[in-house]
């Protein structure tokens, strides 16, 4: 069996578990291996496809927390951003935490990290940063709002001069609301791309609700997306559009995901640190999606 895959321990060979039962079915083969194919080659730097974002000099940023299950109350917070002008190329970073300290310490220390590595590969620092930041209740909005977006904003103070125009947003899953379509006389799943951003929305936020992926069948769970702050002057048509193209952007799925591509990349990172490392990955694989 040929395959790679980058190891998450101190050591960084490469290697590709394969499921034999996921080779086993021969009408499938084909299928299959052109999927692994594609998998490993991500692994290891590839860029399988990219979308047209007209911002330049734009850093996107996804942020998911997961609770470690073998030690009580710890929380591992996972952080990715991309590095390059066609957020292709992505740099990803893991911190645990107890109750007792702060999200935002390290928070900032993996933001910090990435605008190095940004400027490693650009030569530049962004212009603009989009963070969008997952696991976030209603409750915790103005706290997030009113202490961890100004201490992310005091960080760049790091480099002298450097104030970029920075976008927070705030990914809802777990919310109760359901779309439908209406046509030809009757209920239907609305279509990839459907926003709304109005009538169901909050009177204190610029939010909408988003349905980026197909449904099959039943009905159509949106995700919320909330700005919490937004100094880089992008309308709520802009934001919309920008969160649709990074649905785009997950290469294990060739179509659309549910969320934003590094809200997925930073919880797939967390739940494999928190759950099976318990501890943060090999520096030498920041610059590798050696979670997929």
């Amino acid at each position: 069996m040929i395959g790679l895959r980058l190891t998450s321990r101190p050591s960084t060979l490469t290697s590709q578990a394969i499921n034999v039962r996921t080779i086993s079915q021969q009408q499938k083969l084909k299928s299959v291996a052109q999927k692994i194919l594609l998998q490993m080659n991500s692994k290891l730097g590839g860029e399988l496809w990219t979308v047209n974002v007209p911002l330049k000099n734009l850093m996107v940023v996804g942020v998911d927390v997961h609770h470690d299950p073998s030690k009580a109350h710890q929380s591992v917070m996972g952080f990715v951003a991309s590095v390059n002008s066609s957020i292709t190329r992505w740099y990803s970073r893991v911190t645990f935490q107890t109750p007792s300290e702060e999200l935002i310490h390290g928070f900032r220390v993996c933001l910090l990290a990435a605008l190095q590595k940004y400027y490693e590969v650009n030569h530049n620092l962004p212009e603009k940063i989009v963070v969008y930041r997952d696991g976030v209740s209603d409750g915790q909005l103005k706290m997030v709002e009113q202490y961890e977006i100004p201490q992310l904003i005091k960080c760049f103070e790091t480099f002298p001069g450097y104030e970029p125009k920075l976008v927070f947003i705030v990914v809802q899953k777990r919310i109760s609301t359901t779309l439908y379509s209406w046509a030809a006389n009757s209920f239907g799943t609305p279509p990839p791309g459907t926003v709304v951003d109005h009538t169901l929305t909050h009177k204190d936020w610029v939010d909408f609700y988003l349905m980026a992926h197909h449904i099959r069948q039943g009905c159509g769970l949106p995700t919320h997306y909330i700005s919490l702050y937004n100094t880089a002057n992008l309308t709520p048509d802009h934001l919309q559009r920008l969160t649709f193209k990074m649905c785009h952007l997950y290469w294990n799925w060739p179509g659309t995901i549910r969320v934003p591509a590094p809200c997925k990349y930073a919880h797939k990172l967390a739940f494999l640190s928190g759950q099976y490392l318990h501890s943060e990955p090999a520096i030498q694989l920041s610059d590798k999606l050696f979670f997929l």
